[in-house]
């Protein structure tokens, strides 16, 4: 491992750690706090907060999985679990929202007002908790799908408490019980979006699926482009984990000379220019083996252009 990834690996342990740290702690506040004010909604949101953690939990345990070393048995290590985490929060989340849109509906015809200001504190405490806890994970989200799941369910978490902060000062001050659906109802929509997205990442990703932000066909160019390369076929990419890329292809080159210096030259420029780390060429003097899938399966349909 590398030293950038050594300190990025360390960074998001520690800020895993810290995460699961404040949101415990806000669970129990929220519950104490609950169980004193006699507020079933405190009680609920705590236990929404619990499942968060468990998100949490489960991002950080693919997280530390992905760091183990590879084996006989496991010959890629336990890379592919950030992506079976990624997809698990999506469908978490998924859920998460449906609850809160089900519940803003229902609210429509049975208004119920904020019981006290007690609530208010609190839920002020969970969107600074939330937030900061979200802080910790924007840096990568976009890079990271795991870690863009994490950085989901806090956000969602800090926008739900944000949302009660909002609904119940109006609540109190104008009376108007309609606020709190409307809010929650915007928030869901919120989260939803960004969740889908996520959802259908995630699911592209554990299906083998060129990764986003690669273009095949720059890539099969750029091969293609290799002084003394004829031709590139059975070119495949796809994700081992949420941040590492791998490359098989096999491209003719009638001249087999200084195979091994232009094979280390291809795989530094396509690390650098398609973020693919993990590059494996099977170099040939001829087109003969461009049918090479018909040979192990001759009914299997040639799909290298799809």
């Amino acid at each position: 491992m590398d030293t950038h990834k050594g300190h990025r690996q360390t960074r998001y342990s520690r800020a895993f750690g810290i995460g699961v740290f404040l949101n415990v702690g806000f669970v129990l506040f929220e519950a104490t706090f609950g169980i004193l004010s006699d507020s079933l909604a405190l009680l609920a949101d705590a236990g929404h907060n619990l499942g968060d953690v468990l998100g949490l939990l489960l991002a950080w345990g693919a997280h530390f999985l992905s760091t183990r070393g590879s084996s006989y048995r496991r010959t890629y290590g336990w890379k592919s679990t950030t992506m079976l985490a990624a997809l698990i929060n999506a469908i978490i989340l998924l859920v998460a929202v449906s609850g809160i849109a089900w519940e803003a509906i229902r609210r429509f015809s049975d208004p119920q007002p904020i019981s006290g200001l007690t609530i208010i504190y609190v839920a002020a405490m969970g969107v600074v908790i939330n937030t900061a806890t979200a802080l910790l994970f924007i840096a990568d989200r976009e890079k990271d799908l795991n870690i863009r799941g994490a950085f989901l369910h806090m956000a969602a978490d800090a926008g739900v408490s944000l949302g009660v902060v909002i609904a119940g000062i109006i609540i109190v001050t104008i009376g108007w019980l309609w606020i709190d659906p409307v809010v929650s109802l915007i928030i869901a929509a919120v989260i939803l979006i960004a969740t889908w997205r996520l959802l259908v990442d995630s699911v592209n990703l554990v299906l083998h699926a060129v990764p986003a932000g690669i273009d095949v066909k720059e890539v099969e160019k750029y091969l293609s482009d290799v002084p003394g390369v004829e031709a590139v076929h059975d070119l495949h990419i796809w994700a081992m984990s949420t941040t590492e890329t791998a490359l098989t292809a096999h491209v003719v080159k009638p001249d087999l000379e200084n195979d091994d210096a232009m094979l280390a030259q291809i795989r530094v420029e396509i690390c650098d220019r398609f973020g693919i780390e993990h590059v494996t060429l099977q170099v040939e003097r001829s087109d003969a083996l461009i049918d090479c899938i018909k040979c192990c399966n001759p009914d299997a349909p040639n799909n290298d252009q799809s």
